[in-house]
């Protein structure tokens, strides 16, 4: 049985996973989130543990780690390169080595066209920590999968192919059921796409926005 730390627990993919881990595997699951009360649905599951905490408690994070396998991180905001480091710096101090990071298309400047143009402006106040974060993780000692979706659905679909960091970009759009179906793929076996950064997209998706902007 593995036990993983999910932290931005609240996140939209992040719950799916939570859902698809209890559903499908016998694994256990800690559930890091500023406020813990949101996710009480869980609460008596004896298979979670809910931890409230902020990501830039280090130490906090710390002991949150006690025991788990894979830490996978679902946590945004402009401050991401900032958590990023109290992350790195949680498991370090705990030992901890397997890490699975939601990151976002072009973090290395990798969406080409119009899409790339506008992308940059989309979501400009954002890019910087994905940037930043996505060096930090490189340079750490962490077996680390970045996954970068592209614009995120709440489609009903698993749908999606990848790209690798070095490949252009594809795609505008991506389902969150998508980007969960291949973060359960690392979790049920974590020896997949170590230390690679890769793209998620669903195919044929091409243009020069998303279909619902």
């Amino acid at each position: 049985m593995t036990k993983i730390l999910i932290v931005g627990a609240h996140g939209q993919t992040a719950r799916i996973v939570t859902d698809r881990v209890l559903n499908e595997t016998d694994n256990s699951l800690v559930l890091y989130l500023r406020n813990s009360d949101r996710l009480n649905q869980y609460k008596d599951n004896d298979r979670v543990e809910l931890v409230e905490g902020d990501m830039l408690d280090t130490d906090s994070l710390v002991k949150a780690m006690n025991g788990v396998d894979i830490v996978y991180s679902n946590v945004g905001g402009t401050d991401l390169a900032n958590q990023t480091k109290s992350l790195l710096n949680a498991m370090k101090q705990a030992g901890k080595k397997r890490l699975i990071f939601i990151s976002s298309l072009g973090a290395y400047h990798e969406v080409p066209g119009k899409f790339g143009e506008w992308n940059e402006q989309a979501i400009a106040a954002y890019l910087p920590g994905f940037r930043e974060s996505a060096k930090l993780i490189e340079a750490s000692n962490t077996d680390y999968t970045i996954i970068r979706p592209a614009w995120m659905s709440n489609k009903d679909e698993i749908n999606y192919e990848t790209t690798q960091k070095g490949e252009t970009f594809k795609g505008t759009e991506v389902s969150r059921k998508s980007i969960a179906d291949f973060v359960m793929k690392l979790l049920n076996d974590p020896t997949k796409h170590i230390n690679e950064s890769v793209g998620l997209n669903k195919p044929n998706t091409d243009g020069d926005k998303p279909e619902w902007i």
